[in-house]
């Protein structure tokens, strides 16, 4: 597959594909001066289980040297990622469990899931996120590799919403992107045109907890609000005092980092 043909293949940031969820490039963000998140070299998703060939051609093709698996030991026992044959990228995951069955994959037990107990259980997967052990060692190992590796990168949990949402957030603030457009660029998740793909791959286990799920109980469930990624951030404000304490303190970003990170990923 050409670059030609990898830049047709595209709405907006949204790559085309048959088998991956919201596989998007998350660069091409405003920095304070002249500069712009580089574009081309982070790249986000779900997971790829069901990734057809021609999906496989095309992450062949964007050239990615690290890939980043926030999923637990039994998310990718269960959901093996596919890879093309001339797959050579440094894998990094967490031996053991990142998270609870989150509500998307279909968890938390039998309820009826109203749009308001949606909300609810996906703010708890927020609140709990900075202190998870597993968040916190996996975090850490996306920035050490972003910080040593070379070449792109890709970051993915199943999904490819929550856990790689708040990555891609971290990222973007340490790179220095303005808050407004780090909540635009979690959210674009809701326009990713690959939602059937998540429904098919999530919708049967969701619904064997849940029974039938009205549309916006389903899409605070499958895709994101702001209130989110919001809430993570009030979590660590609350307990680091500022998003930029809890890089440093928590995930080893600290001013040196940043301004490697920034070196690289910023043209």
């Amino acid at each position: 597959m050409t670059n030609d043909s990898i830049d047709t293949a595209r709405i907006g940031p949204f790559f085309v594909t048959q088998g991956i969820h919201n596989l998007r490039d998350y660069g091409g963000y405003a920095v304070p001066g002249e500069g712009r998140v580089r574009s081309g070299v982070l790249f986000r998703s779900g997971q790829h289980m069901e990734a057809s060939d021609e999906d496989l051609a095309l992450i062949d093709a964007l050239d990615i040297r690290t890939v980043i698996d926030l999923r637990g030991t039994s998310e990718r026992e269960g959901f093996p990622c596919r890879r093309h044959p001339k797959f050579v990228a440094q894998v990094i995951a967490y031996e053991g469990e990142t998270s609870n069955s989150p509500p998307h994959e279909g968890g938390g037990g039998k309820v009826v899931m109203t749009p308001e107990k949606a909300r609810e259980r996906m703010l708890a997967v927020y609140r709990r996120m900075p202190v998870n052990p597993a968040m916190i060692w996996i975090f850490r190992e996306y920035f050490r590799a972003l910080d040593e590796s070379e070449g792109g990168s890709l970051v993915h949990c199943f999904a490819g919403k929550d856990r790689t949402g708040v990555a891609a957030s971290l990222l973007l603030h340490a790179l220095g992107v303005h808050h407004d457009d780090i909540v635009a660029e979690f959210l674009l998740t809701n326009d990713a045109p690959t939602r059937d793909i998540l429904e098919r791959q999530s919708l049967p286990r969701m619904e064997a907890h849940y029974g039938t799920i009205d549309a916006q109980a389903l899409h605070n469930l499958m895709g994101v609000l702001p209130e989110y990624i919001d809430t993570y951030i009030a979590e660590v404000t609350r307990d680091h005092g500022s998003l930029d304490a809890y890089l440093a303190t928590i995930l080893g970003v600290d001013e040196d980092r940043k301004q490697r990170l920034r070196a690289k990923l910023v043209a």
